[in-house]
């Protein structure tokens, strides 16, 4: 039986789940994240080293954390992306690896990451037409992607889902197209409302849509919300007797989004945080460099989870110290 997760906060949260950045580059250039591409940052501390990753995450798997994720940036960029897969697969406690993808070299690497211990993918793809996709994502993949989906069932993936984020005049009449693209296939499309950050404003007021809108129309198509399963993300996941595939939407300013919220945040450079939108991380890389200081390690874990808020602010216009997605995987 599963240990209950240790990790809580002052308002009975538990946290089953981490989300940890294994590197803040990206290949991308999406209009919404990084619109003029990855600017590496002069003087930057470098991203944790795979010992340093696999100290950290034995703390979390003692703590009770059991689904780990691996996101970026891109995390696939990183050569030895691989080796940090397998080596927290192998770790007592976690019984699911997850990663997020843009999916460029997903054909010819599905194996190898399942190899790895990777069982779960969540893709990004804006848009199912090539042109907007081109448009949203700076690259014409859109067809390789598809074909790297394919790959991931040949090869056994126990859960694929893509990540789409509402993008309002350039995606927003997509909704059928994507109802058409999970009926035949046991997939999950997962709507993102688009949430503001420090270098976004602008196109924020421009392109946000409201995930309310998606569901209005989902509930009027016949789709049912399911219940919610243990571990589960901030989706509310929709299901059609006619489809095979399933829809979700993410809706960070919804009522109460953070009420089941589940996760925990590791950036690259090994800093904890504690909300995607909060003020910033909490260093823990001093805490890395051996084997020997995983109960320090934990103990400042525990510790500070008493400055874990409510909620986020971004009712409030206040994005935190986040100035884009890419920073810190989303």
């Amino acid at each position: 039986m599963r240990n209950k997760p240790a990790i809580t906060d002052h308002f009975g949260r538990r946290f089953p789940y981490l989300r940890l950045s294994v590197t803040d580059i990206c290949n991308f250039s999406c209009t919404y994240c990084l619109p003029d591409g990855y600017k590496k940052v002069k003087g930057a501390s470098p991203f944790m080293h795979t010992d340093e990753i696999i100290r950290l995450v034995k703390a979390f798997a003692a703590l009770g954390t059991w689904k780990m994720r691996l996101t970026g940036g891109e995390p696939t960029v990183r050569k030895d992306f691989l080796d940090i897969a397998s080596g927290i697969n192998a770790i007592d406690g976690i019984e699911k690896l997850a990663f997020t993808t843009n999916g460029y070299r997903l054909p010819e690497r599905a194996q190898s990451y399942y190899d790895a211990g990777l069982r779960a993918i969540n893709i990004s793809i804006d848009s199912l037409r090539p042109a907007k996709f081109e448009e949203i994502t700076g690259h014409d993949y859109l067809a390789k992607i598809m074909d790297g989906i394919q790959a991931c069932y040949d090869v056994g993936f126990e859960s694929v889902k893509t990540n789409t984020v509402l993008l309002k005049g350039l995606n927003d009449d997509e909704l059928d197209d994507f109802i058409d693209f999970v009926a035949d296939k046991p997939i999950s499309v997962r709507f993102i409302e688009l949430m503001q950050t420090r270098d976004n404003q602008d196109y924020f007021k421009a392109h946000h849509l409201s995930g309310g809108a998606v569901t209005e129309k989902l509930l009027a198509r016949g789709w049912r919300l399911k219940p919610r399963i243990d571990g589960a993300g901030p989706a509310h996941e929709f299901e059609h007797e006619q489809s095979r595939g399933t829809i979700g939407l993410i809706a960070p300013y919804s009522k109460d989004f953070c009420k089941s919220c589940n996760r925990l945040r590791v950036s690259a450079k090994g800093a904890l945080h504690l909300c995607l939108f909060g003020e910033g991380g909490y260093d823990l890389r001093d805490l890395l460099q051996n084997d020997d200081q995983c109960e320090e390690l934990q103990d400042k874990i525990m510790g500070l989870m008493n400055f874990k808020k409510s909620t986020h602010f971004l009712h409030d216009g206040n994005s935190g110290a986040r100035e884009h997605l890419a920073s810190i995987g989303g």
